[in-house]
């Protein structure tokens, strides 16, 4: 990660990565199988603590451990899923420095003479975008977006929202005062709930923001998405679960405990969930792999977690890197070692995914032989990554996926969501389309 030397004094971080474990004892621990402690994880991590760098040799036989353990636990199939997202709006006040998806909320009112590139959609416009994409096959619909002030979860919450003045504590103004307005939560979700696909939506920090002005537990909120016909919760919105580093990159965001509650309360109305890390940035390797500890722990509990997303840091447009923080993100030596300690430390997540999106597709693939066995989807959008700078496409066909997984002698493997449905795809009984998903029936997805 680059860090600037004066930054990383400014912080003055509680948590190092020095630990009283060596390297070889937490090697030996992570080739047996033993579950790994904090510390285990930071020798990992740092292919030895009492180091300057990332040592080259020690590298790879943490690649080399963590390769077995993805072979021993998921094999040699490595899976992807037909998927679209749709981002509903990029308003949002909330501040956090790693981000250029957002624009500033003020910008999108009614008199506003801001000139900007951010939208709104309306619940009838997702629905049209996800019924088109219906038709090409996909059958996940994945939904992320920033905290316009105007949503609110249902009608409910909105009457209540309009009794508080606009207190400016809670982020909330009328809809009225927008060009577009977004309506509700619950009418975006059940807008997007189309057919069969699978709704993926609602991060905890959206949940916070669909409460607000509320004595509404999660539970509450949730069940209520539920019922609108969310079928999964995403695990973003944490970036790294350790508060010291969320109050230097988001400070304006919701804490590590309250992201934990939101993800409990998932679990306790039935809707699965994913996590994920945003790693890279100001944040060192005790964060990280405390960050996976409490991920771990959380999967003990509650065993909901499908899969796991390590995210490295896209820097260039992000104020983080404008305002002097960082100078980059992560080395690639530092995003093979996430993935592996990943697979190593999480013994309870089976799926560790690849992002081509975050990777591009070579190491994107390299990241198959470090640990990963889930290679994402199709994505007929992807406007976090591009907005914040990222090189990489926002589309690729079912034919793309098949043909790079095998390329690497691997076994391409289309699922749900949910991973609970699989369907393997022989590279050579082409053209390739989806299956799985209500309305595919193998065509190619083809888009002008």
């Amino acid at each position: 990660m680059a860090v600037t030397p004066e930054t990383e004094r400014e912080f003055a971080f509680d948590h190092r990565s020095a630990t009283d474990q060596s390297f070889e004892n937490a090697l030996a621990k992570a080739r047996a199988g033993e579950r790994l402690t904090v510390d285990d994880g930071i020798e990992l991590m740092t292919t030895g603590s009492e180091r300057v760098g990332i040592d080259p040799d020690r590298k790879e036989l943490v690649l080399e451990a963590a390769d077995a353990r993805r072979a021993e636990v998921v094999g040699e199939e490595v899976t992807f899923v037909a998927n679209l997202n749709n981002n509903v709006t990029t308003a949002c006040n909330t501040g956090c420095l790693f981000c250029n998806f957002k624009d500033t909320a003020s910008n999108f009112e009614v008199d506003s003479e801001v000139e900007h590139p951010g939208f709104t959609k309306t619940p009838e416009q997702s629905r049209e975008i996800v019924s088109d994409a219906l038709e090409m096959g996909i059958y996940e619909v994945c939904s992320v977006s920033g905290l316009h002030p105007a949503f609110a979860l249902d009608p409910e919450h909105l009457e209540i929202l309009r009794a508080t003045d606009e207190d400016p504590e809670l982020n909330f103004k009328p809809p009225e005062r927008y060009a577009t307005d977004p309506r509700t939560y619950a009418e975006q979700i059940e807008a997007m709930s189309v057919g069969d696909v699978h709704v993926h939506s609602m991060t905890p920090e959206e949940a916070y923001h669909a409460r607000r002005g509320t004595d509404w537990s999660y539970e509450e909120v949730y069940g209520r998405l539920a019922e609108a016909g969310l079928d999964s919760v995403p695990g973003t919105a944490a970036e790294i679960l350790v508060d010291e580093v969320r109050e230097v990159i988001c400070p304006g965001k919701i804490g590590s405990d309250e992201w934990e509650r939101a993800i409990e309360a998932a679990a306790n109305v039935g809707l699965d969930t994913t996590s994920t890390i945003m790693y890279g940035h100001v944040e060192n390797e005790a964060h990280r792999v405390m960050h996976l500890k409490r991920l771990r722990d959380l999967q003990d509990r509650t065993g909901v977690i499908t899969e796991f997303v390590p995210l490295s840091f896209i820097h260039q447009s992000t104020p983080l890197y404008e305002r002097g923080v960082v100078t980059g993100g992560a080395s690639t030596d530092e995003d093979e070692l996430m993935i592996a300690v990943s697979r190593l430390f999480l013994d309870n997540i089976d799926n560790i995914q690849s992002s081509w999106v975050k990777y591009g597709d070579e190491q994107g693939l390299k990241m198959l032989s470090c640990g990963a066995n889930d290679f994402m989807g199709t994505i007929l959008s992807e406007e976090i990554t591009k907005r914040a700078g990222g090189e990489h496409g926002e589309f690729r066909d079912v034919s793309d996926l098949v043909e790079m997984i095998a390329s690497i002698g691997r076994v391409p493997v289309e699922r749900s969501t949910d991973y609970r449905e699989r369907r393997r795809v022989d590279p050579d009984d082409g053209p390739h389309g989806p299956q799985l998903g209500p309305r595919a029936d193998g065509s190619p997805m083809v888009v002008d």
